[in-house]
């Protein structure tokens, strides 16, 4: 597929209660039971990057991978862009106007835009 199979996209996951884990070099967190939302992005592969999310075993690579290989996270949606429509931190501060926390230094360390955090919390319920 390669380029022709690029795009951004957002995984919504859901967390059925509390979850204390240690994400990479960011260290020990803490995750509240509720609805949060990832974006990233996929320079080629993008329904491969996909699939691979929605897999519970994996090698941990990316920040997400610790987070959605804990039992209690179930991913609930996923929203592709495919293409450069939209860019990956520009669908990422979009998604971050909706949220009611955000996760400090989550999915960000390669962000060249400033954004801060990849994941949004969007509280205990979100219809």
């Amino acid at each position: 597929m390669g380029g022709a199979d690029r795009g951004t996209y957002c995984l919504l996951i859901r967390l059925d209660r509390r979850v204390r884990l240690t994400v990479g070099r960011l260290g020990r967190l803490t995750f509240p039971p509720g609805v949060y939302v990832y974006t990233g992005s996929a320079a080629r592969g993008l329904t491969a990057r996909v699939a691979r999310h929605l897999r519970k075993r994996k090698r941990r690579h990316w920040h997400i991978d610790y987070l959605l290989a804990h039992r209690s996270a179930r991913i609930v949606a996923v929203i592709m862009v495919a293409g450069e429509l939209l860019s990956e931190c520009r669908l990422n501060q979009a998604v971050m106007s909706l949220a009611r926390a955000r996760i400090p230094g989550f999915g960000s360390s390669d962000c060249r835009s400033g954004c801060g955090s990849h994941l949004a919390y969007l509280g205990e319920r979100w219809e």
